[in-house]
């Protein structure tokens, strides 16, 4: 604690401060675009991690959750001690760590190896992601250029899904898996190097760590996840299930009391007073939610159902992409103009038509007939929302609370999305297994001898009865998702209440 204290009253080391902005707004979207990209480049390359590293199918979900889990997990400490310890030097140890853990990640032997090494990416990120995003507010003035700012970076957080399933099917197939790992290294040293360089530290502000915050939440939500996750492969009544749900229930109380009682909370309440600023993040966890069933799922539609390679299918999502980053460009270019609430509302209707629309998605479906169309929607609709969510939730925020706000923000997205995705699986889960006994009842009274000895011998169904379970999981997937993004058009319209900004005055008294 003595070694903390002294680090968070030492004075910033000096940068060159204002000289360089591009190249500043370059590194820390750089970050932000390597801690986000992760949590996808992955999925393409799991059935060849799964052959290599000899997992199972349940095990290998884990892949992806530890890195969710913990990123999500230990935002809000991420974001805490930046304040304390200087935002600028927390950002680099957290992409040196986040770096290291990728090159762990790509040597990996065993499969307890990768596991430990993607929480390890977890931690990194949770520690880079909510300081880079500070960052922008230390280093870019309020108003446009500010604006701007959180443009290009939001751009970059909502099109890194879509671009680590491209790239991760472009490492997977040209390369190897370990690739999705080890392509991380070189950027995170890139980037701490520069960082110094280009970026201003902030002001510091001596303070506490709340570990018991940072554990009850971290340990809490993982619980939550784990009982969602583990209902859908043994339902409601387990008592493993039930545990898990007891757990989480406990120790999330156990946080909102150490929260309300801590002389320096990880997680300041008083925050979610402000009326616009807790309907941000309401907004923003339902948006996640809703983001997830469409990543995921088309992803396990498009190669499942229509045949598309890991290549393809990343091809396949560079139109989101593409809408997403326009989407962004254009709200931040016109906050001034008419501010949050109007992009909010049609942000959250663009994205809950793509739902309802994928929600039809059936046997038939073709990918310019039913994905392409609900995916540009949903990327629209993102693009629409993540610039002034931003600035919605760290509007009127003390300078020393800026990362606590901004950790909560991205706290609400991890959360939504891993809470989102494990009661979508759920949901599927729970679908598919009813729709596979009524084809299984279809199929025993059609099928001739030969296919009875091969459903014998294998336990599988054949591809027109099997491919009918998957699609009519994934539609009531889908279905479910319409719970996420209706709320969030409930939010946006009745709880937001943010104006335009005032136009601001020049020198001369006439507006700008």
């Amino acid at each position: 604690m003595a070694t903390s204290r002294a680090l968070a009253q030492a004075p910033p080391a000096p940068a060159r401060r204002g000289q360089h902005p591009g190249i500043a707004l370059t590194v820390i979207a750089a970050t932000q675009l390597m801690v986000v990209l992760d949590i996808t480049i992955v999925n393409i390359a799991l059935p060849h991690i799964q052959q290599a590293l000899n997992f199972n199918t349940t095990d290998l979900s884990w892949v992806i959750n530890a890195y969710t889990l913990t990123f999500g997990g230990l935002l809000l400490l991420g974001g805490r001690t930046g304040d304390i310890l200087g935002r600028r030097r927390v950002f680099i140890a957290g992409v040196l760590v986040f770096a290291l853990a990728s090159l762990l990640a790509g040597v990996a032997q065993s499969s307890a190896w990768l596991l430990a090494a993607r929480s390890l990416q977890g931690l990194g990120g949770a520690i880079a992601s909510p300081t880079a995003l500070a960052l922008i507010a230390t280093n870019f003035r309020e108003g446009p250029e500010r604006n701007r700012a959180f443009g290009v970076f939001s751009a970059v957080a909502g099109a890194g899904g879509a671009i680590g399933l491209l790239l991760g099917g472009m490492l997977t197939s040209w390369l190897s898996w370990r690739w999705v790992f080890f392509v991380n290294v070189p950027i995170g040293i890139a980037i701490a190097l520069l960082a110094p360089l280009y970026i201003n530290e902030s002001e510091r502000h001596p303070g506490r760590f709340d570990l018991v915050g940072a554990f009850t939440a971290t340990v809490g939500m993982v619980s939550l996840v784990f009982g969602f996750i583990r209902a859908a492969e043994h339902g409601w009544t387990d008592s493993v299930t039930l545990l898990s749900f007891s757990l989480a229930v406990v120790l999330l109380a156990a946080f909102v009391l150490n929260e309300r009682r801590a002389p320096q909370p990880i997680t300041p309440l008083h925050l979610l007073r402000d009326r616009n600023r807790s309907g941000a993040y309401g907004l923003m966890l339902c948006v996640a939610a809703a983001m997830f069933s469409i990543f995921f799922f088309v992803t396990l539609f498009v190669q499942d159902i229509l045949g598309f390679s890991p290549l393809r299918a990343g091809f396949a999502f560079l139109p989101i992409s593409v809408a997403i980053i326009a989407a962004a460009q254009f709200a931040a270019r016109n906050q001034v103009r008419y501010g949050p609430k109007p992009f909010l509302v049609t942000g959250s209707l663009l994205v809950l038509g793509g739902v309802v629309w994928a929600a039809q998605t059936g046997i038939t479906t073709t990918y310019v007939g039913g994905v392409l169309g609900p995916t540009l929607l949903f990327g629209l609709g993102m693009g629409s929302i993540f610039v002034p969510v931003m600035l919605t939730a760290v509007s009127h925020v003390a300078p020393h609370e800026t990362g606590a706000a901004t950790g909560m923000l991205n706290t609400t997205q991890q959360v939504g999305g891993s809470l989102g995705l494990s009661i979508l699986v759920t949901v599927y889960g729970t679908a598919s297994r009813n729709e596979a006994r009524q084809q299984l009842g279809a199929f025993l009274h059609q099928a001739t001898p030969q296919q009875l000895v091969e459903f014998r011998a294998t336990g599988r169904l054949p591809a027109p009865y099997s491919s009918q379970v998957l699609v009519h999981g994934i539609s009531s997937a889908f279905q479910m998702g319409l719970v996420f993004a209706a709320l969030a058009v409930l939010i946006a319209v009745f709880v937001i209440k943010v104006r335009p900004a005032p136009a601001p005055v020049s020198p001369s008294g006439e507006g700008a």
